[in-house]
């Protein structure tokens, strides 16, 4: 991708960083920051806006704008199912889960279930597990693709990419607890929302409207696989692209999987994790706490929109590098001879919006990315600090256990 950033992108940008931080500082300042509930829940004082927004830009990391989108440019609308079967999920926390939890006292997943069935050891296996999955999985994967998309977007060394997003983040995630994460995370999911919606409007009146785009997506493919009879067979579109519910047995999404398999990975991510509860456990009582799950579960309609049309789109303006079907090709295009559905919303980005928006499109992305690692940091510095220092010293002060809070947070951000 030879296309680069102008000046009033750049632009766009710093007022991004601007805005985040100014936002973080403010909500560092605000009083009841000084106690472990001040600190880890927010002073249990958040309505149930910044509740559902949290929740929502929590999930919606990098690895949505590259995975989500290259999955639907490379076999269409049926990822779609991983979002929408997010939202009866989301009322199944609120309404089923959080009560609850809420009802229990605890500040975490291990404590409720230490409470719940006893046994210290339990809480601290949880604990542990918990952490290396953040740490192995899902801090990687979100530093990983947000550095690769401003890399390829600004010509940055990969690594000078990783240490700006880590600074910022760690900023205010630090200092502020989890109340400035939520705060940040309410402006950072507005940012989300407008540069996506510019992105899918934008597409959709190129495109010609949704008659158009369904007709040319079952045409989408490169040039090299229409003028080949060998590849022409693979190389289209598949021809359930526009099917939710895909065959049980000879397809890439079979409808059982995601009807029984998700279910029961979907209860752990949404109904369990700490990363989501805890903005609940934030609620200043139990009708936000559920305002907010029916908040995020609205928005995570919109992805549909917002990435997956986008990302199937891009294979329709841009076929000979999408859906490139030869891997010396694949390999000058993005690099990978496995192929180039990852670089379909950022090309996209690049080659569509004018000057301006595209730099909105990053802020965009990286308030996605920072985020998700915001809440990363937060739940994991949460869990460190009451679930596992606090197991070792059962006297320790309000203020020792902020402290071992924020250098928490420090030690995760290097790793």
């Amino acid at each position: 991708m030879v296309e680069q950033l102008t000046g009033p992108d750049f632009i766009t940008i710093g007022v991004y960083f601007a805005i985040v931080l100014t936002v973080g500082m403010w909500s560092t300042f605000r009083p009841n920051r000084d106690s472990t509930t001040g600190y880890f829940l927010a002073g249990r004082t958040m309505h149930w806006f910044p509740v559902g927004a949290s929740i929502f830009a929590s999930n919606v990391g990098a690895p949505m704008f590259i995975g989500l989108s290259g999955t639907a440019a490379a076999s269409g609308i049926a990822c779609a199912i991983y979002e929408w079967h997010a939202i009866f999920l989301l009322i199944a926390l609120g309404w089923v889960f959080v009560p609850v939890y809420i009802a229990s006292g605890c500040y975490t997943m291990p404590e409720y279930l230490k409470k719940r069935f006893g046994g210290v050891r339990l809480r601290i296996y949880l604990s542990v597990v918990t952490l290396i999955l953040y740490v192995l999985t899902r801090i990687s994967a979100e530093i990983y693709s947000g550095a690769l998309f401003m890399q390829r977007l600004l010509g940055w060394n990969l690594f000078a990419c990783v240490g700006i997003i880590l600074a910022v983040t760690a900023v205010y995630t630090v200092l502020g607890g989890l109340a400035a994460v939520i705060y940040t995370d309410t402006v950072q999911t507005v940012i989300l929302l407008i540069g996506s919606c510019m992105l899918f409007i934008t597409s959709m009146i190129d495109i010609g409207g949704w008659s158009e785009f369904v007709a040319k997506y079952e045409r989408a493919a490169s040039n090299q696989t229409l003028m080949d009879p060998v590849k022409y067979a693979c190389g289209l579109p598949r021809n359930d692209s526009f099917h939710i519910w895909r065959d049980p047995v000879n397809s890439d999404l079979p409808w059982t999987g995601t009807v029984f398999g998700l279910t029961m990975l979907g209860i752990w991510v949404w109904c369990t994790d700490q990363l989501i509860v805890q903005r609940c456990l934030a609620s200043k009582n139990m009708t936000h706490s559920k305002a907010g799950t029916v908040f995020a579960a609205a928005l995570k309609i919109t992805t549909f929109f917002l990435f997956i049309i986008p990302g199937m789109i891009s294979r329709i303006f841009f076929p000979d590098e999408i859906a490139c079907s030869d891997p010396v090709t694949c390999e000058k295009v993005c690099g990978n001879e496995a192929g180039c559905y990852n670089i379909a919303y950022p090309l996209l980005v690049l080659r569509k919006l004018p000057q301006g928006f595209r730099g909105l499109l990053l802020a965009a992305l990286l308030a996605a990315l920072m985020s998700s690692l915001t809440s990363i940091f937060n739940s994991a510095g949460t869990m460190l600090t009451l679930d596992l220092w606090n197991r070792f010293r059962r006297q320790a002060s309000q203020a020792e256990l902020m402290v071992v809070g924020r250098v928490s947070v420090l030690i995760l951000i290097a790793l």
